[in-house]
């Protein structure tokens, strides 16, 4: 039976959007609804699992405030671990505003657990661009590297999955195998969690003391699961992202082996202190509402993605993944293959954003990256990629990534506006 779609699409008065657009528009939501209704049901799951953590860990008011000074005592903060290592199904986590960034949270993981002479293996080719400085990838001062940690990488196939056989030779002898969930600035697929425990197999069937580590960034609450469930010893992410729900400010997490937790603790503050010091000031209570809102955002930021997928390919431009394809992430990439193309989407994604939709972005020199980066992101938490943001290299394939969305109707609304952009500066060719 073919798809019904309302034939008099409607926006409001102030958002001018063509027509055909709109059209485009009512088409992909059909084609999307039996999608929107799988997403819905994991947000549920998600929720209720949420929900039992903080009921089974007897949350309290006290726990919302937050504490001064060296931070001693701080129920609320230890409170929050508890509470997030049950919803991911770890041991131990540890959960903090105090971390600078997900690049920050996984810098911390890798140096409190890496050892000079350890090697750490790459499972899922070169990882995203602000860790090559990390590793040593890229020369930097204070990298691993410089501490004598060995680095080591598994291509992918052709197809852009995880080479199993060669992460068998590989992986022999290593401390660290490392997995990043998410495709970063490339057009591989992202990892669901049923190819997650496939590398955990052929990780630990070569080396059975090896810690396999997940970069869990932009997965979180995607699935039921969470990598730790398939036998991942630890995964790190930010909460400006999925688990953060659009509400944490800033701050990222670790979850995994409470001795892996524990040695992760000594990077964050000291050898000797570990977790019983930090204090919160007033995070806390943005973290706990974060988290319990973080599976219905994380629906919302699905849905825009899959309603990107689908208008897109009404318009002629490819996409990754393809709509009916599934999703280990919330993240589209729009192939755009030109740069004015690249940077029309993405003005028009700042134009459609509630934070300054009057600002009009530009590439630039960003920090950590090797290419120019345009970025649009109108966001109440700067940064924030569980809001509505694209970005790309201005690079060869000019891609836009696309990710988040707070609630699916302005996340749709901001897709629109993009594609407004484009069609007012010539980048769209069919309808």
């Amino acid at each position: 039976m073919a798809a019904i779609y309302d034939p008099k699409p409607e926006v409001i008065k102030g958002f001018e959007i063509e027509e055909r657009l709109l059209r485009a528009a009512a088409r992909a939501e059909a084609d999307a609804e039996a999608q929107f209704r799988e997403i819905d049901r994991i947000a549920r799951f998600n929720g209720e699992k949420v929900l039992k953590a903080f009921i089974d860990n007897r949350v309290s008011d006290a726990c919302l405030k937050g504490t001064t000074g060296y931070g001693y005592g701080d129920d609320g903060r230890d409170t929050l671990d508890a509470v997030f290592a049950q919803t991911v199904g770890a041991e131990d986590a540890l959960v903090r505003a105090s971390f600078a960034s997900g690049t920050a949270t996984i810098a911390t993981a890798l140096f409190g657990i890496l050892r000079p002479g350890d090697r750490i293996v790459s499972l899922t080719g070169k990882p995203y661009d602000t860790l090559e400085e990390v590793i040593g990838i890229r020369p930097s001062d204070g990298s691993l590297a410089d501490f004598g940690v060995e680095y080591d990488q598994v291509e992918l196939t052709p197809e852009g999955k995880p080479d199993v056989a060669e992460i068998f030779k590989k992986v022999k002898g290593a401390k660290i195998a490392y997995i990043q969930r998410s495709r970063g600035y490339s057009l591989r697929p992202s990892l669901t969690v049923a190819d997650i425990a496939e590398i955990v197999k052929a990780a630990k069937g070569a080396e059975p003391g090896i810690i396999v580590m997940v970069d869990n960034c932009y997965g979180e609450f995607t699935e039921r699961q969470e990598p730790i469930s398939v036998g991942a010893d630890i995964i790190m992410g930010s909460l400006i992202k999925n688990p953060g729900g659009g509400i944490a400010p800033t701050g990222g997490y670790i979850a995994g082996r409470r001795d892996l937790i524990e040695k992760c603790s000594y990077r964050l503050t000291c050898p000797g202190v570990g977790r019983e010091a930090g204090c919160t000031l007033d995070s806390n209570r943005l973290l706990y509402q974060g988290l319990f809102m973080a599976p219905e955002v994380t629906a919302s930021a699905l849905k825009t993605a899959v309603f990107t997928s689908y208008i897109m390919r009404e318009l002629g431009f490819e996409t990754y993944p393809a709509p009916e394809s599934p999703r280990g992430d919330i993240i589209t990439t729009v192939l755009l293959k030109d740069p004015d193309s690249l940077i029309a989407f993405c003005k028009g994604v700042q134009k459609g954003s509630p934070i300054d939709s009057f600002v009009s972005p530009e590439p630039w020199d960003m920090p950590g990256y090797e290419s120019q980066v345009i970025m649009a992101a109108g966001a109440f938490n700067n940064g924030a990629s569980i809001e509505l943001s694209a970005d790309g290299p201005l690079r060869e394939p000019y891609a836009a990534y696309v990710q988040g969305g707070l609630t699916y109707a302005t996340g749709r609304m901001g897709i629109l506006c993009a594609l407004q952009e484009m069609y007012e500066k010539g980048c769209i060719k069919a309808f």
